[in-house]
């Protein structure tokens, strides 16, 4: 006797299953990055995400395909402008933590001025225990 006939769970039902579960996710995950853009926006007024809200919500697959359908490729475009923001803030955090006064750069400095014979090595050594408990 077949395990999967005996179980009375048969392979079809399994996979059917987990379409419907898979299905189930991106509903819930279209929702989510809608209502995320749509609340986003401020381009729109609140009369105009109450409506887009209230139409999802009352004829979910209309509202969710006409929403697609008319901000699709916007949406694309806000999303990549919110990219490129956080990324900018992103590069102008790690470059005002890493500025000139970084102890990497102090020691090197030094260590330039220790090559040219502008400091001694004892010079040097103060400048780099300096830097590195700074």
């Amino acid at each position: 006797m077949n395990l999967a006939q005996s179980s009375g769970y048969p392979m079809l039902e399994v996979l059917w299953t987990m379409l419907i579960v898979f299905a189930w996710l991106i509903w819930f995950w279209l929702l989510i990055t809608i209502f995320a853009d749509l609340f986003r926006r401020r381009d729109i007024s609140g009369w105009g995400k109450a409506g887009w809200t209230v139409l999802v919500i009352l004829l979910p697959f209309v509202g969710v395909l006409a929403y697609m359908i008319v901000e699709g490729s916007a949406m694309v475009v806000r999303r990549d402008a919110d990219v490129q923001e956080t990324r900018g803030r992103f590069d102008r955090y790690v470059r005002s933590v890493s500025a000139a006064g970084a102890p990497s750069d102090q020691i090197a400095k030094a260590k330039e001025l220790l090559d040219s014979g502008a400091i001694s090595g004892a010079e040097y050594e103060t400048l780099k225990r300096k830097a590195l408990l700074s």
